[in-house]
């Protein structure tokens, strides 16, 4: 699955590519996750819990995916209160992984933070109907 993508958005070893300015943004955003990023990786992503592999704070492309899971092509995101102000611009950054046929799955930091055991549950449904 991972190889449907663009060819022009491939690496020749099939990775997605992305914008080398980034690397050093997703190193700096690994380094301080927000409470909501650190709840939702130690409690679900973290050590393959769900049985696959989470990169946490992935570039693809010109975006930094806060979770990424290539073996699903499944990105996860975590929306503060930011993105109140950001929706046209996360319709168009989804319809560009959309188009690279990555899925993005979106959680409001509340939720992540109030409703853990429920978010851990969305997630293994998805994950579930995701698994090629």
């Amino acid at each position: 699955m991972k190889h449907i993508s663009p060819i022009e958005a491939m690496t020749k070893r099939g990775n997605f590519k992305y914008l080398e300015d980034l690397k050093q943004l997703a190193r700096q955003n690994r380094k301080n996750p927000t409470k909501s990023e650190l709840l939702i990786w130690n409690v679900v992503l973290k050590n393959k819990q769900t049985g696959y592999l989470f990169l946490r704070q992935k570039p693809i492309g010109r975006f930094i995916l806060d979770f990424y899971c290539s073996k699903l092509l499944l990105a996860i995101e975590i929306d503060g209160d930011s993105h109140n102000r950001k929706q046209n611009s996360d319709k168009s950054r989804d319809l560009y992984l959309e188009q690279r046929k990555i899925k993005t799955i979106r959680f409001k930091n509340e939720e992540v933070l109030n409703l853990i055991e429920e978010v851990k549950l969305t997630l293994e449904k998805i994950i579930k109907e995701r698994n090629f």
